[in-house]
């Protein structure tokens, strides 16, 4: 069974820079989607990038050109850079691992024609998140 742990988040002022990690234990298949998503107090659930197993990226509107995706292979690591943070991305950041195809669902996602909530269940393993806080 997968086990993912994110890691990196903390509190910085608007501008600011952080990357987080996320630590993947135990087995993955050779083809998958892992995602990052936030979720901030009484807001729902948001998708902000994914990667799949060759390393294609897509990214919403919201954050591109900000944060970018990346996974170290040797160290089962996944990434999440993210730069000129802006108080509205304070959240509870969290990431996943899911089917190949959720990579390809979630670029629909990304083009608001499909609701996430019709998309988390191709994303079965979750970590349990890290709190990112930006501060005008």
């Amino acid at each position: 069974q997968a086990h993912l742990q994110e890691s990196g988040g903390a509190s910085v002022q608007a501008g600011g820079s952080l990357r987080l990690s996320c630590e993947i234990s135990t087995y993955i298949p050779s083809r998958y989607c892992m995602g990052w998503f936030r979720q901030a107090e009484g807001k729902e659930r948001e998708g902000v990038a994914t990667i799949d197993q060759d390393g294609d990226t897509r990214y919403p509107a919201s954050v591109k050109g900000r944060f970018t995706a990346s996974k170290d292979n040797i160290n089962n690591t996944l990434y999440l850079q993210m730069n000129n943070l802006q108080p509205e991305d304070s959240a509870m950041y969290f990431c996943a691992l899911g089917s190949s195809a959720a990579c390809i669902t979630m670029q629909r996602y990304y083009a608001r024609r499909v609701r996430l909530e019709d998309i988390i269940p191709s994303f079965g393993v979750w970590g349990e998140g890290t709190q990112v806080t930006v501060s005008s």
